[in-house]
């Protein structure tokens, strides 16, 4: 799933995260982990979800399908 690479890294640097440091969060190296904030790699859902919920935003501000950072309120069980 292609992202928006500049979305993902001004996000890693607000929160004060290094490539390294996310690569170890979610268990890549480090070049893995560049390769899927430039996108030359392409992201899992799963991952995706991951970082998002990491990040404290929403899937689809990280695929630069919308301008709301702030994640969505989840969904209540019925």
């Amino acid at each position: 799933m292609p992202i928006d690479g500049d979305i993902l890294k001004e996000l890693r640097r607000d929160q004060g995260y290094n490539q390294e440091e996310m690569g170890r969060i979610f268990g890549l190296s480090v070049k893995a982990y560049s390769s899927r904030e430039t996108g030359r790699t392409k992201m899992s859902i799963e991952m995706l979800e991951k970082m998002a919920d990491h990040l404290g935003t929403s899937t689809d501000y990280l695929l630069g399908r919308t301008a709301v950072e702030k994640p969505y309120p989840p969904r209540r069980r019925r």
